[in-house]
């Protein structure tokens, strides 16, 4: 797998406020009428012990998601979630890609520094070869979502390889980190009715973003910054990569941001279970 090829699809507009891009489309979690958002750009590059349950979390969750249903099947949305609602000016944090024990331990080690807790959308293939990783998520209160096996273009696959991507990366996660995904990813945002159906039926919600880093593109540090602070907002779900490639900015951006969102009074948190 060529993990840092260009997804020809892939566009972003950046506007004064939240920043969303081309591709498909998204609701806002936890809100309700109004008009639709804009749409999701595609995602970045492909990336390529014993169950430990998450201790107590040091932060709060966003408000207002109640706990998952008693069935793990959810109904099957038809656009991924773009943003997140919630008190306040509330933000989350997402890496996609890994486990990468060349970056993500780092990122892991600012996120601890500030207090804050992130998801990551893991892929199999990475989780399984780095299942301490996973261990150490759930022990520092992040959530860990699915982003399928081996990072594949869904929308190319039949329904039963989605299926075996999807649920392979699904038990992976419930053994290292010690519990089910609520939340995927489809991999470059290329979404189709077999993933959000397939998703559904697993358990797990949509989750897309609203400001894309582009930081697969090693843009540079400064610029990844100054991304995500034009686009911070209340809601607003920020992608990054943590594998798939040389994610040296990624880790020094972070560094820069992080306590410049704080600093402007934004609550990094994560989701609590699934959308009411």
């Amino acid at each position: 797998m060529h993990r840092d090829q260009v997804f020809t699809r892939r566009r972003v507009l950046w506007g004064a406020g939240a920043v969303a891009a081309g591709g498909a489309g998204a609701v806002a979690l936890g809100v309700s009428g109004g008009g639709e958002p804009a749409a999701v750009p595609a995602a970045g590059p492909p990336a390529r012990t014993v169950p430990r349950k998450p201790s107590a979390y040091r932060l709060q969750p966003i408000t207002g998601f109640g706990p998952p249903p008693a069935s793990s099947r959810l109904p099957a949305r038809r656009k991924p979630i773009l943003e997140m609602s919630g008190r306040g000016n509330t933000m989350v944090l997402t890496f996609d890609d890994g486990p990468d024990p060349r970056y993500t331990p780092a990122i892991l080690d600012t996120l601890d520094e500030y207090g804050v807790r992130a998801m990551f959308f893991v892929c199999g293939e990475m989780a399984t070869d780095h299942r301490e990783l996973l261990a150490r998520m759930a022990d520092e209160g992040h959530v860990v979502g699915n982003h399928t096996w081996s990072h594949p273009l869904l929308t190319k696959l039949r329904r039963g390889r989605i299926r075996s991507e999807m649920e392979r990366t699904c038990e992976v996660i419930e053994e290292a980190y010690g519990e089910r995904p609520r939340w995927f990813r489809a991999p470059y945002g290329a979404w189709n009715r077999a993933a959000f159906q397939i998703g559904a039926e697993l358990g797990m919600e949509p989750l897309a973003w609203t400001v894309d880093t582009l930081d697969w593109t090693t843009p540079g540090t400064g610029t990844i910054v100054r991304r995500v602070a034009g686009g911070a907002g209340p809601g607003v779900v920020v992608l990054s990569h943590d594998a798939g490639g040389d994610r040296t900015q990624s880790v020094r951006a972070l560094r820069r941001y992080l306590p410049r969102l704080l600093d402007s009074g934004y609550h990094i948190t994560v989701p609590r279970g699934h959308p009411a």
